[in-house]
């Protein structure tokens, strides 16, 4: 995605060695090249979150413990995060359609070994597989609305990644819970992976890297030596680190109660039917959708907002299910559904993690600085998942301490964003001035 910088000049001007190309024009074309795109990533969540509907249906399947359940995420999450960096670089090198390409081939490999796996450790196999799928897709989305849509656009093209992203959560509590009741495991994963071939399709006759005349040089982009230069620089910046550690604080706590325990923790210590459950669920993703356009707008308009609105839903994420945890005995309906409005915010804010550190990059790191901040959501989800299955078998199944282990994840998430705001900010306005005086004695 571009830079989002308030910098960013239009026309050949120079900001330092490197000439700025023109922002793209977007208009209808790129809307209906971006769909593409963001259709891979819509199919790649519900194949990602299909597990969180199926993981009452995975435990009887495969007869495992919660500790053992809680792997399957974990281990998809532990793939793609540790493929966020090199998915960064090979976007920034290679360009986003072959890149999509092979996302779309190894996901729908994992959903369909998924489906068709006889025994525990090939099921791991498979969602590692479609964990390395999936990785390659959101970064890919997020550089090719950069390529496609002005700058100015960048939050909320952002946004609206992640909005669309979601309606595959949707699908997956909607549908694929729905299909596994009528239909059976095999059936319903081997229907759903037929999805993956779809997208495969359209991509590899539609997508297109950038409009003409938009291009980016690639030259050098070879070796280990640009590797690390790629690495370094991005981490250096500390708007790139900031990013990285909203991303770590704001994510996790909608993503573990999606993933994986928000269906087993409403049926099993609440009490809900399954009905209920997902359709508490899915008010989840409605609400990450309204929020999302919300967020986008308002940090478009105002980059000052950003801080305060990671901040504020980490705040009230962190209340509502302190109240949860305490209630007595079961808790109200009422108090559920505050916590999937608050849990409905968590998404878009993990958002604005790149909306820190896009600014912080040229549009030659974009890859690599997204990819960093990729990894924090992804690495607490994937800490929080396993901390609770093992606490759950600790404890005889007591969600209520299990559970907890959210505030010390917060608790980390936060202070490293207190630390880095104030440096990431100064930098960014440091550049910001930079830029308007390059501007100004353009040569």
């Amino acid at each position: 995605m571009s830079d989002g910088s308030p910098a960013r000049a239009t026309g050949a001007e120079r900001v330092g060695p490197h000439a700025l190309p023109p922002d793209p024009p977007g208009g209808g074309r790129a809307v209906a090249v971006w769909s593409v795109g963001i259709s891979v990533y819509f199919v790649a969540v519900l194949f990602r979150t299909s597990l969180g509907v199926a993981g009452l249906d995975a435990v009887e399947r495969f007869h495992v413990s919660a500790s053992a359940l809680s792997t399957f995420s974990m281990l998809q999450l532990l793939v793609y995060a540790a493929m966020q960096i090199p998915v960064g670089l090979l976007v920034d090198r290679y360009g986003t359609k072959k890149v999509l390409v092979a996302g779309c081939v190894l996901f729908t490999l994992g959903q369909l070994g998924f489906a068709l796996a006889p025994s525990y450790g090939m099921a791991l196999v498979s969602r590692a597989l479609l964990g390395c799928g999936d990785a390659l897709t959101f970064l890919s989305v997020l550089r090719l609305g950069a390529r496609w849509f002005p700058a100015r656009r960048g939050p909320l093209i952002g946004q609206l990644a992640g909005l669309i992203g979601q309606g595959g959560n949707v699908v997956s509590t909607l549908v694929l819970s729905r299909a596994l009741t009528e239909f059976g495991w095999t059936a319903s994963f081997v229907g759903s992976a037929l999805c993956g071939v779809v997208v495969l399709v359209l991509t590899l006759l539609f997508l297109k890297d950038h409009p003409d005349g938009h291009g980016t040089e690639r030259g050098g982009h070879r070796g280990v030596a640009y590797v690390r230069r790629q690495i370094a620089e991005s981490w250096r910046e500390p708007g790139t680190r900031l990013g990285m550690w909203t991303h770590f604080t704001t994510q996790f706590p909608a993503m573990v109660f999606l993933l994986l325990w928000g269906m087993p923790f409403l049926v099993e210590d609440q009490g809900m039917d399954r009905a209920r459950a997902g359709t508490l669920l899915t008010v989840i993703v409605l609400c990450n959708m309204v929020v999302g356009v919300l967020y986008g707008q308002l940090i478009a308009r105002r980059h000052g907002a950003r801080m305060p609105l990671a901040l504020g839903t980490i705040g009230s994420t962190a209340v509502v299910w302190a109240v949860l945890l305490a209630w007595p005995g079961r808790a109200p309906v009422a108090v559920f559904v505050l916590l999937c409005l608050v849990l409905g915010a968590c998404g878009p804010a993990s958002m604005i993690g790149f909306d820190f550190s896009r600014p912080a990059n040229p549009a030659e790191r974009q890859g690599t600085a997204s990819g960093i901040t990729n990894i924090g959501g992804f690495t607490a989800s994937m800490t929080t998942l396993l901390a609770v299955g093992v606490l759950l078998d600790l404890t005889g199944d007591d969600y209520r301490v299990a559970f907890c282990v959210v505030f010390v994840i917060q608790a980390l998430g936060v202070s490293q964003m207190l630390r880095l705001g104030g440096a990431a900010a100064r930098r960014e306005r440091d550049r910001l001035g930079a830029g308007r005086v390059a501007a100004v004695h353009k040569p």
